[in-house]
């Protein structure tokens, strides 16, 4: 049966350098027989986090609690839920996710336990049985910035624990801030491609 991938995308521009690294990513798995999808969080309605912790107040009720915003949130954890493996993605803003990102990742607290009066909270799912690919770009060397920037990798490796998945391939590509226009090299490319081959694999 085929892999069903989905991409969360978390960039403000459509069709520049994580964009054609997660379609790079995607058609490595299509070539395995996966089944792709992108979700682009720009063009979702996501309301912020209140921490009101509704969500994590709720028992016996799955993978994840029910958050009290109604907004596409919903729809978008179901099709992740839905997922045999997940591709995040962003560019690196203030030396970290964007904020459209982090806003996506702090409503992952549904994937929590969390009663009052506990001093932790717990993740419902204990076992994560999915993968995922992370993909990052920077206008610093991407090997220099996963020193100095570490910010990105630690957010979505956290963000894939919630979800069930374990982080099997980062992406962290740089420099790509010297052009107006940048693109991405002919062997970030191919980085890119066979870690969506590995995805599906």
């Amino acid at each position: 049966m085929a892999k069903k991938i989905v991409a969360i995308i978390g960039t403000y521009r459509k069709g520049r350098v994580i964009d054609t690294a997660v379609s790079e990513v995607l058609k490595g798995a299509e070539a395995h027989g996966a089944q792709t999808s992108k979700i682009y969080l720009i063009d979702k309605d996501i309301e912020f986090c209140t921490n009101c912790r509704n969500c994590t107040q709720q028992k016996d009720v799955g993978m994840r609690g029910k958050c009290a915003h109604n907004d596409d949130m919903e729809a978008i954890l179901e099709e992740v839920d839905g997922a045999d493996a997940l591709v995040l993605a962003s560019p690196v803003n203030f030396g970290n996710v964007t904020a459209v990102t982090k806003r996506f990742i702090e409503r992952l607290i549904v994937y929590g336990c969390w009663p009052w009066g506990r001093k932790m909270p717990k993740l419902r799912i204990e076992n994560p049985d999915k993968k995922a690919v992370t993909v990052t770009a920077s206008a610093c060397p991407g090997f220099i910035a996963r020193i100095l920037m570490p910010g990105p990798l630690k957010a979505f490796k956290a963000a894939a624990r919630c979800m069930g998945a374990t982080v099997l391939t980062s992406l962290y590509f740089g420099p790509v801030a010297q052009t107006e226009n940048a693109t991405l090299d002919r062997k970030s490319l191919l980085k890119a491609y066979r870690a969506g081959e590995k995805l599906a694999s």
